[in-house]
């Protein structure tokens, strides 16, 4: 009898142990997760996707986009800006990395290089600082010849 009462005493505080532990791991995650700053975010509108994205200290993205709509697209301009607007969009013509529209069949990426703004200016930033924005990507459908623009929401660490 002793031996059963014992057994049920220690596994009462056993599993009150556990769970007092498991409470206060999560609690240590979830702030060592919020010390460290937002995180980096791309979010795209179905079809669109960021592989990779950063930023160097003259508000310079570096993007490297994936096309996965039905069917193949020419981007014919793109934008970094806060707040949501196509002002400032680099063209064709206006940017020496960007010479021609871009053209993406389906499944392929590519790689774009944007001037992000803030508030009508040029974005600079110190190393470590976080750009918050749009990535706003203007683009043709290759079969309806269709024009479309889509905003994305964007949240990345300066790192050069």
């Amino acid at each position: 009898m002793k031996l059963q009462s014992a057994m049920e005493y220690l596994t009462t505080y056993g599993w009150a142990i556990l769970i007092i532990g498991l409470v206060l791991a999560v609690l240590f995650g979830l702030v060592s997760q919020s010390a460290q700053g937002p995180a980096q975010q791309c979010i795209l509108p179905a079809g669109f996707s960021c592989i990779n994205y950063y930023m160097s200290q003259n508000g310079m993205l570096v993007l490297n986009l994936l096309q996965s709509t039905q069917d193949p697209v020419q981007v014919t301009a793109v934008g970094c800006n806060n707040p949501e607007s196509v002002s400032y969009m680099a063209y064709p013509s206006s940017q020496p990395y960007f010479s021609v529209p871009v053209n993406m069949p389906i499944g392929s990426n590519s790689t774009f290089y944007i001037q992000c703004y803030s508030n009508s200016s040029a974005y600079f930033g110190n190393i470590g600082g976080i750009y918050s924005g749009y990535v706003i990507i203007n683009y043709t459908n290759a079969y309806t010849e269709f024009p479309n623009t889509i905003y994305g929401k964007l949240v990345v660490k300066v790192t050069q």
